[in-house]
């Protein structure tokens, strides 16, 4: 019933024409706003996916590190342990350290993984490899795979004509010998085979080698490792598995998952998502304002009906429930059209890449959306809670007036 008076208010003719221009401004700006939201977190949705991708390819289902120094040690019970534990797929262990990488004249300072036979099973970077292969080599013989930032950075040619370049390694001891500092730190020859191409937190840093290579410079014990990398079977409970492992592991080691190895980047991509959505909600306030405005007019407008409506027996509750409604008709009528908006815009810029990001460095050249049935219940939500505050005040007015024409 309340509704059905809304609606015939909503499209009667009003005597004053700027009431019914003020009612549909503010439905006008609610749509707007609402589709803004929702393009603006589909935009977010669709950049953290991206990113996630690409960091998928370097960081693993979970990694194993110690609670405090940069490498641990293992029986070879526990390696079994963690070899065979329940979901987990494959297990790569690995030596990583600080290194100097010179060739000729060029230093560059880098960050050096020494990786097992493994690595290719739970890592994607191999795949990544866009000159030259991933061969790591041997200890005898040791390759090196740098990123593409690291190639230039260093002035490493792949030229095939003329074979691989002759590269130096400089890493520091596990154990400081003597008072020199220069005992303390080993050279190793290597030849680069490949760069990979991943994003440029890793394209500008890493370098992979084999295990064996970097456990030899470092004076490293067999049994001791910076880190291991694992990948899971499909469809397991991460969190399950994490906490299998962290129970048989103990305090001693840390078991994070994909968010947590990286878990800065996550928390700040989450906080610019949603400062971004409570600066647009301020669009949807300031139109609840013209609701104020426009609904008070017709609350003047209706002074006669709601002295008819009193005479008839209306409560003033059921007065103030018809211009309730009123404004919740407003705004679901601006939700309905920004939602139907802003997913006609998501479906052509999914299927037609109409929109696109100018330069030339990105990765991809259009803005990737990602619609969430979440994010079009919160926006939506947020909507009609807004509405809701702002039709208050008139219909409080409305019932008012009705107590006074009794």
């Amino acid at each position: 019933m309340y509704l059905h008076f809304a609606w015939r208010y909503f499209k009667a003719k009003k005597s004053t024409n700027a009431i019914n221009i003020i009612a549909w401004v503010t439905t006008g700006v609610i749509a707007f706003a609402v589709c803004c939201q929702v393009l603006v977190l589909s935009v977010f949705n669709g950049l953290e996916d991206l990113v996630k991708s690409l960091y998928s390819s370097f960081y693993t289902d979970l990694k194993v590190v110690p609670a405090s120094g940069k490498t641990f040690h293992l029986t070879y019970i526990q390696l079994q342990q963690i070899k065979t534990g329940p979901g987990i797929k494959s297990v790569s262990f690995n030596i990583e350290e600080k290194a100097l990488l010179e060739n000729g004249e060029i230093q560059s300072v880098i960050q050096l993984k020494g990786v097992d036979n493994n690595y290719s099973l739970v890592s994607g970077l191999p795949p990544k490899v866009y000159k030259g292969n991933f061969d790591l080599g041997d200890v005898s013989h040791p390759k090196i795979v740098v990123g593409a930032g690291v190639q230039n950075a260093a002035n490493i040619t792949m030229d095939e004509a003329f074979g691989p370049e002759q590269l130096v390694v400089i890493l520091p001891h596990a154990e400081v010998k003597g008072n020199d500092p220069l005992e303390s730190l080993s050279e190793g020859n290597v030849k680069p085979s490949g760069v990979f191409s991943i994003q440029q937190d890793f394209d500008n840093q890493y370098a992979i080698t084999n295990l064996d290579f970097v456990r030899q410079q470092t004076g490293l014990e067999a049994d001791r490792y910076s880190a291991a990398e694992i990948s899971l079977m499909p469809d397991v409970d991460i969190e399950k598995v994490q906490q299998s492992l962290q129970k048989l592991l103990g305090s001693n080691f840390r078991v994070l998952t994909r968010y947590e190895q990286n878990m800065n980047l996550y928390s700040t991509m989450k906080m610019e998502k949603w400062m971004i959505y409570g600066i647009l909600t301020l669009i949807l306030i300031i139109a609840a304002f013209n609701m104020i405005g426009a609904l008070t007019m017709l609350v003047l407008e209706k002074k006669q009906d709601i002295s008819i409506l009193n005479s008839m027996g209306a409560r003033p509750d059921q007065i103030k429930k018809i211009f309730l409604s009123e404004g919740l008709l407003l705004g679901g009528i601006g939700a309905g059209i920004g939602l139907l908006m802003s997913y006609t815009i998501c479906l052509l810029q999914m299927k037609f890449k109409l929109i696109k990001i100018t330069g030339s460095s990105f990765i991809i050249n259009y803005f990737p959306v990602k619609l969430l049935s979440s994010d079009l219940v919160l926006v939506t939500a947020t909507v009609m809670l807004i509405v809701s505050i702002a039709s208050w005040l008139p219909t409080k007015k409305a019932s008012a007036e009705a107590v006074s024409l009794k």
